[in-house]
């Protein structure tokens, strides 16, 4: 994995710290992962996304040494940010493919966020497409995450 540039690991930034501040203000059972933690799927890929949630619960029944190693499952939320390296048709191909991978491997939810178009794409367990928002200022995990928001201004603007 290449590292990113600038404004992508300023983005990442806000993602991370805001993914952290709803779940400890408002004391969600949720552990959240960065971009440098792989999750072995059941498809036996490794994957890393940018940013990842995980139900409580689903973690502390791990054992120590899979914890400490690619955690054998697939995060419950996942967020990918779109980066300049991923543009081009080809490089948000290879990002919504990956999506349809986490979704295939029992993601219940994930956001893919297109900073440059300002558009998010929502992945939902059992819908083929993704639901497009254009120019959304705010994100919530709904009935599946609730009480998790994202405010997107900081993200597009980091």
């Amino acid at each position: 994995m290449t590292p990113t540039g600038g404004e992508t690991g300023a983005r990442n930034n806000a993602l991370l710290f805001q993914l952290n501040l709803a779940i400890r203000s408002r004391q969600l059972e949720l552990k959240v992962f960065d971009s440098s933690t792989g999750f072995r799927l059941a498809d036996g890929s490794v994957l890393s996304p940018d940013a990842s949630v995980i139900q409580s619960t689903r973690w502390e029944a791990l054992s120590e040494e899979q914890r400490r190693q690619f955690p054998p499952l697939c995060p419950d939320l996942v967020v990918e940010l779109v980066s300049p390296s991923d543009a081009g048709p080809r490089g948000l191909t290879a990002v919504r493919q990956k999506m349809a991978r986490y979704q295939a491997n029992g993601a219940r939810l994930g956001w893919l966020l297109r900073p440059e178009q300002q558009t998010v794409e929502i992945w939902r367990v059992g819908c083929h497409e993704p639901e497009i928002l254009e120019n959304p200022t705010r994100l919530e995990g709904g009935e599946l995450f609730p009480g998790l928001e994202l405010e997107l201004e900081e993200i597009w603007q980091a």
